[in-house]
């Protein structure tokens, strides 16, 4: 079965809200070289994004990414930050939103805390068909 993130879909659920309630939504962003954002607008590693209809055009949010187009200083720029680079959304009003672990997934724990299926395995119980 495959592992996908539940981020993009909760991102796209607090936007909703946003809208719904009359908030302005705005994007904590983590900038690397996948993020495709006004450099000098960047402070400490990160960025701070307003995404609300009045201050972007064409906003795409999809599992993958979120794109839009927006004006910094009068400029238009493109604009793309991968999923894994958003590090919250929340209403600029309020600051009510979600913020994300930079981890995608959850931390797994150590392999050898947990035997191999099939291996015997001291102090374990072990079941038998009995007929």
């Amino acid at each position: 079965m495959q592992n996908i993130s539940t981020r993009p879909y909760l991102m796209r659920a607090i936007y909703d809200w946003c809208n719904d309630s009359g908030f302005t939504p705005y994007m904590l962003v983590r900038v690397d070289a996948y993020a495709q954002v006004p450099t000098e607008y960047v402070r400490d590693g990160e960025i701070v994004l307003n995404i609300s209809a009045s201050a972007c055009r064409n906003l795409v949010m999809d599992n993958e990414a979120v794109s839009f187009s927006a004006r910094f200083g009068g400029v238009p720029r493109e604009i793309m930050v991968p999923v894994g680079n958003v590090m919250g959304i929340f209403a600029q009003e309020n600051g009510q939103g979600l913020m994300f672990a930079d981890e995608e997934s959850p931390p797994q724990p150590p392999e050898d805390n947990y035997p191999e299926p099939g291996s015997d395995s001291a102090g374990k119980p072990k079941l038998k068909v009995v007929k």
